[in-house]
């Protein structure tokens, strides 16, 4: 398989189209971050295929994190935790925290159940807007990306996923932070974790 490769691939997901390839060869990261003119140290965040994969990548998984997690997931709900100590990959600079989110398509849920878990940024250059025709991404990659997988009948929109912070919940009177609000509105999170428990 291309991605086992260290190749780039194109999946859609249902936020937008995104670029994935091997969370755990480093060579694939370069490859990615150089496809979207992003600076060579910029964080990448992962694709997971479910929960289990969230508590076996992170340092620890707060109840707030998993209550999220099991609400919204899979879903357009990005989770920033402390990144597993062992984890043998290098997503930049990341401070010690890993992004991690279980998108809702079943393409992407498929090939994440074939292949662990995956780097992954939208699929666009830096300084262009997403494109969500199959044909349009064709032409701005080409042959840089190995492999397009088509969406089916469930289309990408062109929206961004929620996230949340919540890399420091381990120190004593810190809270969640709200990096973005996307898909998922703010009203929905605090209806699952209370306002209160964010910074």
């Amino acid at each position: 398989m291309a991605i086992g490769s260290g190749k780039v691939a194109l999946v859609p997901t249902d936020t937008a189209y995104a670029l994935v390839a091997d969370a755990f060869t480093p060579a694939a990261a370069v490859r990615l971050r150089t496809l979207r003119g992003m600076a060579e140290r910029a964080p990448l965040s992962v694709f997971i295929p479910g929960i289990p994969t969230l508590t076996a990548l992170s340092a620890e998984v707060a109840p707030e994190v998993l209550a999220l997690a099991k609400e919204f997931w899979p879903g357009a709900l990005t989770l920033i935790v402390p990144a597993g100590e062992s984890l043998a990959w290098d997503l930049g600079d990341t401070q010690g925290s890993v992004a991690l989110r279980m998108p809702a398509h079943p393409i992407a849920l498929e090939l994440l159940s074939e292949t662990g878990p995956l780097v992954q940024s939208g699929a666009f250059r830096v300084g262009e807007k997403p494109l969500v025709a199959p044909s349009a991404l064709v032409n701005r990659f080409g042959s840089e990306v190995a492999v397009y997988l088509a969406a089916g009948k469930q289309k990408p929109e062109k929206t961004l996923s929620t996230v949340i912070d919540a890399s420091a919940l381990s120190a004593p009177g810190n809270k969640l932070k709200v990096v973005r609000e996307g898909a998922i509105n703010l009203s929905d999170i605090y209806r699952v974790v209370p306002h209160e428990r964010f910074a």
